[in-house]
């Protein structure tokens, strides 16, 4: 079970990857941002359980970051909806 769950956030962030780049889906696009959230979030959940530290701190910083990044763009977008 637990392979099928990191291929599972291995398939949603590579899936924002390759929206990006073959599909013109922009690095500050929502939809870019929470497939490398939840995927790296999934990945990262994953990597604590199997005690594997660096795979934990790259997925973490990763995780966080396009987390950040997600509600700064949904409240961009909020903001772009109003005016």
């Amino acid at each position: 079970m637990g392979q099928a769950i990191q291929m599972l956030g291995a398939v949603i962030v590579l899936a924002g990857f390759v929206a990006n780049q073959r599909m013109g889906l922009g690095s500050d696009a929502a939809l870019y941002l929470l497939a490398n959230a939840l995927g790296t979030a999934i990945l990262t959940g994953c990597a604590a359980v199997d005690h594997e530290l660096g795979f934990v701190f790259v997925e973490g910083v990763w995780a966080v970051v396009s987390t950040l990044s997600l509600i700064r763009a949904l409240g961009r977008d909020r903001a772009a909806a109003t005016a």
